[in-house]
């Protein structure tokens, strides 16, 4: 058996040690900044270490079993962090859940993972969310944010409780946290985290997330409970000593990055659309070419998209949790934002590998990190992984465990993808995702969605067609095709199927485009927390209606 051997512990920090480091030599130094309006409330490390001391000695008072799990519901906020250290502090396991969840949802993962307390933080429906809570969890409400009364008040625990002395720090074969995926087929499933696995990747990645700058400053917006913002933001800013700023709300999202001017920052592609289709409202694309042409120009309109953007300062731009298609990263990249995409998972971390920013090779996710291991399996083209960092397995799922990790310590990924011989790792589809039409070929839905990246008028795509003869593809328009007439619309989608359709295999041939009324949503459950599709929940949405309108006489069908 494959047995991976992390590096040497005498080198290895914990969460934990990294706080009593920070909160020593650096007390006075701003750790955490909360946005309220026009105001910054700051926390200090050594504000943040008195207060992660004292809610430990609150969580040790309630007599819970050693090593308890312990839940965390919030978006992102200072008092995320704050908590989440404390359950370190006081021995216990954080398990954080998506801030998003419904009723239904919640009581899934906290009766799966056991937990017996619960912090309850920034949530848009809490109110709706409180009716799947158990019973017997006795929950925390964090301050400011619409505290429950019936609670148990977090300023309450921080006036009646002393601060844990001395600096208890778990061992490295301890569980550090069990993180539920985003559940895009299925139930959620808890990934068991050592602070083994966490504290190697921290160490094999350090020069690869820029620990050497002379400033660090991080920008947090992303759910904390994926395993990428805990990663990218949490690990780091730790490591680093280094400020993180929170969003307050979407309203805000811009003024809150341009004021936290990231060193680092990392964001999934929607949100890269997003962008783009910002500054193609306020420049056309024609124009935007002509002023890049023309040096001195170019050089202005470059420096101020990016300071537009918050990322003037940023020397480490990432993108990850989902596909990204070429056109958009070669797009950012005519401005002087160099988008490294870098590729993971839950089970391993996250932390597969990234695009070095001197060596971009378009169309691969990148070279494969030190210390981590990519193989191809032979027949099905699978992306298997190893690492120090695999996950320990699903929590209370041995069945699904050995589903993913196999015999050797190999974990399955679900993503098909090859390496080519200078050591990129190309990602060509999905397991899962492919599927059989009636004519009996298989279809890669996710690269053939690649091919509508460059059409401006959508926002969001699905190939589907398990039942039919040919793909048809489900779109939602964008924001800059809202004012657009629907014959300019209709032309656009055309002429992208017309350019497309020869470059594809005959069964993967797009037969019709649907543009759909409805977006897709977390909150109607057509996207993760993270803003991938759920492939498999709009395909049964739409189910009764593909068959009419593959018949449908036009190539493109408004809903």
């Amino acid at each position: 058996m494959k047995t991976p051997t992390p590096s040497s512990q005498a080198v290895l920090k914990t969460f934990v040690d990294y706080l009593y480091h920070w909160e020593k030599v650096q007390p006075d130094k701003v750790f955490l900044r909360q946005p309220f309006g026009e105001e910054l409330k700051d926390f200090t490390w050594g504000e943040v270490g008195d207060q992660v001391r004292r809610i430990a000695t609150y969580l040790n008072s309630l007599g819970l079993p050693p090593k308890s799990n312990i839940g965390l519901v919030s978006k992102n906020c200072a008092e995320w962090i704050i908590a989440d250290l404390a359950i370190m502090v006081s021995g216990h396991v954080s398990v954080p859940f998506y801030a998003t969840l419904t009723a239904e949802q919640i009581n899934q993962v906290l009766t799966h993972s056991g937990c017996l307390v619960l912090f309850v933080g920034k949530l848009d429906d809490w109110q709706g969310m409180k009716k799947g809570i158990p019973s017997q969890v006795k929950c925390i409400s964090f301050p400011i944010y619409n505290p429950d009364k019936e609670h148990i008040q977090w300023n309450d625990i921080l006036a009646q409780n002393e601060p844990l002395q001395g600096t208890p720090s778990p061992q490295l074969s301890d569980l550090f946290s069990i993180v539920y995926t985003s559940g895009t087929t299925g139930n959620p499933k808890g990934v068991m985290v050592t602070y083994e696995s966490i504290v190697a990747v921290i160490e094999k990645t350090k020069t690869i997330l820029k620990y050497d700058l002379p400033e660090h400053r991080f920008f947090s917006f992303l759910p904390l409970c994926h395993i990428a913002e805990r990663n990218i933001i949490e690990a780091t800013s730790l490591g680093t000593g280094g400020t993180v700023y929170f969003a307050e709300s979407l309203d805000t999202f811009a003024k809150n990055l341009a004021t936290a001017s990231p060193t680092h920052f990392f964001a999934v592609p929607r949100i890269w659309t997003k962008f783009q289709l910002g500054i193609l409202t306020k420049m056309s694309q024609k124009k935007l070419d002509m002023l890049l042409k023309i040096p001195v120009l170019s050089t202005i309109v470059k420096k101020k998209i990016r300071k537009g953007l918050g990322l003037d300062d940023a020397q480490l731009i990432l993108t990850a949790a989902a596909p990204m298609p070429v056109s958009l990263i070669r797009w950012f990249r005519r401005l002087g934002i160099i988008i490294q995409e870098a590729y993971g998972m839950t089970e391993n971390l996250g932390a597969v590998c990234m695009m070095p920013k001197d060596g971009i090779k378009d169309g691969s996710v990148g070279k494969v990190y030190p210390g981590a291991e990519v193989k191809i399996a032979e027949g099905t083209g699978e992306i298997l992984t190893c690492s120090p960092w695999n996950m320990l397995g699903y929590y209370k799922e041995p069945a699904l465990t050995a589903e993913t990790i196999d015999a050797e310590g190999w974990i399955h990924t679900g993503d098909v993808g090859e390496i080519d011989d200078e050591g990129y790792l190309k990602i060509t589809g999905r397991v899962k995702e492919m599927y059989k039409t009636s004519k009996g070929e298989y279809v890669a839905p996710s690269q053939i969605e690649f091919g509508f990246a460059d059409n401006k008028m959508i926002e969001q795509i699905c190939v589907v067609g398990q039942s039919l003869p040919q793909p048809i593809a489900l779109v939602v328009l964008s924001d800059m095709a809202r004012g657009v007439e629907r014959e300019n619309i209709t032309q656009s989608l055309t002429s992208t199927l017309v350019d497309l359709n020869p470059r594809l295999k005959s069964y993967e041939r797009i037969h019709k485009i649907v543009v759909l009324k409805d977006t897709w949503t977390v909150d109607n459950n057509m996207l993760t927390p993270t803003m991938k599709t759920k492939r498999n929940v709009i395909e049964k949405n739409y189910e009764s209606k593909m068959e009419p309108w593959y018949e449908d006489k036009d190539r493109v069908i408004w809903e």
